[in-house]
């Protein structure tokens, strides 16, 4: 009987032995890491907040149980950002993404509280050991709309929330975009000093539509735009996301923003540890910027066209604001850009003129 006991001791302190062996320890599952996302507005079936859930949502489903993502919606960039920032980071968060310019500053004061917090400012210009900057080049996609734009009108209306240098870039690319298959093209434009206000992004759409606007673009967080010009029988041309769920008739194209892939290879950095700060500034050919979507009113010429300026776009052969025969002017008549030269990306993130064919100013 002792012998007995023994021998289930001995198989009890092996079982045991097994159980808590370094190869069994390494196959125990860790805890996801958490990560998340701040939304200026609230979570909308389009726009700009839409292509940044999707984000999240592809970020999660590449990573699967590697990672546990939230967001928090229809925050105002000020001090309530700051405060959901922080709160997000005091609850255990170790990357934290933060999609609106205004974002930028409380991201940094709250990332020097945590250092040890990964903190990514999209559309800031501001790094930090821990915070690194990304954004788009929105304007190559402004660029290939205008051209299908230029092709179905002459007169076009864009609404747009501040005279930043990103929104400035995309109304001259769109407008450049435009004259360059219809030389006569204005477009005409209105500052709101909001990003989101459907009603007052309403109303600046049937005013513009009211003094002649054929076409309408927007630098806006809403499908408002697109609704207005559905109503009014007018075309418009969709941003950050396909809107033709809104607007099935009115749609000329969409130039829509991608952030999977940037999130899913982010995320995982801090994940294995080779998160470092930076600033990625990708375009058509990085797959951050896409036209598509084509609306029924586009002729299968125009669309092969704007499809054929994205590949060569895509393949490097086409730049916005790269060298022309001609020079460029802006709408003062001043040459921002001489024949044969390109402007350098320091001088395309400050841009601070309007292009010629462009009515209005830059004060709101």
């Amino acid at each position: 009987m002792y012998k007995n006991l023994v021998a289930r001791c001995a198989c009890a302190l092996a079982a045991a032995s097994f159980l808590f062996s370094p190869s069994t320890q390494a196959q125990t599952p860790t805890a996801p890491l958490k990560a998340a996302f701040v939304y200026v507005t609230p979570l909308t079936a389009a726009g700009w907040v839409r292509q940044h859930e999707l984000g999240r949502q592809a970020a999660q489903a590449a990573l699967g149980n590697k990672v546990e993502t939230r967001f928090v919606e229809n925050v105002a960039e000020g001090a309530d950002a700051e405060r959901v920032i922080r709160d997000l980071a005091q609850q255990g968060h170790r990357i934290i993404f933060t999609p609106s310019f205004g974002y930028m500053e409380p991201t940094l004061k709250v990332a020097r509280e945590f250092p040890d917090v990964k903190f990514e400012s999209i559309t800031g210009y501001k790094t930090a050991p821990n915070v690194a900057t990304a954004n788009a080049r929105y304007y190559e996609g402004r660029y290939l709309a205008g051209v299908a734009a230029g092709r179905l009108a002459t007169q076009a209306g864009y609404i747009a929330g501040f005279p930043i240098p990103e929104v400035v870039q995309g109304i001259n690319a769109f407008t450049l975009g435009m004259r360059s298959v219809n030389p006569r093209a204005a477009v005409k434009v209105v500052w709101l000093g909001e990003w989101f206000n459907p009603p007052l992004e309403r109303d600046a759409a049937m005013t513009l539509m009211n003094q002649g606007a054929e076409v309408l673009a927007f630098h806006t967080g809403s499908t408002a735009v697109m609704v207005a010009a559905q109503e009014r029988g007018k075309l418009a041309v969709a941003y950050h996301s396909d809107m033709r769920s809104v607007a099935p008739d009115a749609q000329i194209a969409a130039v829509t923003h991608l952030w999977g892939d940037y999130y899913t290879r982010r995320v995982q950095a801090a994940i294995d540890g080779s998160w470092k700060s930076g600033s990625v500034w990708g375009g058509v050919k990085d797959g951050m910027i896409r036209v598509d979507a084509f609306g029924p009113k586009v002729p299968v010429k125009v669309r092969n066209e704007v499809l054929a300026r994205q590949a060569d776009m895509a393949a490097g052969r086409l730049q916005v604001f790269g060298a022309r025969a001609e020079d460029v002017r802006d709408n003062k008549d001043r040459v921002v850009l001489k024949a044969g030269q390109s402007l350098a990306d320091a001088d395309i993130l400050t841009m601070n003129w309007l292009a010629a064919g462009v009515q209005g100013t830059l004060e709101r």
